[in-house]
């Protein structure tokens, strides 16, 4: 486990505070359950950004393909 320095905004620590007393939680378990979350989010926002640059990528081709297929449907 590594042992990290952090500054957090008043506002920020006093409103964790709170919910770490109300949740009966150690301040470190809410931490990083909270980055453990936000790691997961934003994993899933850079997927989001791929898939969609690759699907911008392969838009023309799969439409051409999907008309050749098209075509061979029309002739039988």
């Amino acid at each position: 486990m590594k042992t990290l320095s952090l500054k957090l905004d008043d506002r920020i620590f006093e409103e964790t505070e709170k919910v770490v007393s109300e949740l009966k939680l150690a301040r470190n378990r809410y931490i990083n359950e909270a980055l453990n979350l936000y790691n997961q989010y934003n994993k899933r926002q850079v997927l989001k950004k791929k898939l969609t640059k690759e699907s911008r990528l392969v838009a023309v081709s799969s439409s051409e393909v999907l008309a050749e297929f098209e075509m061979l449907t029309d002739d039988i």
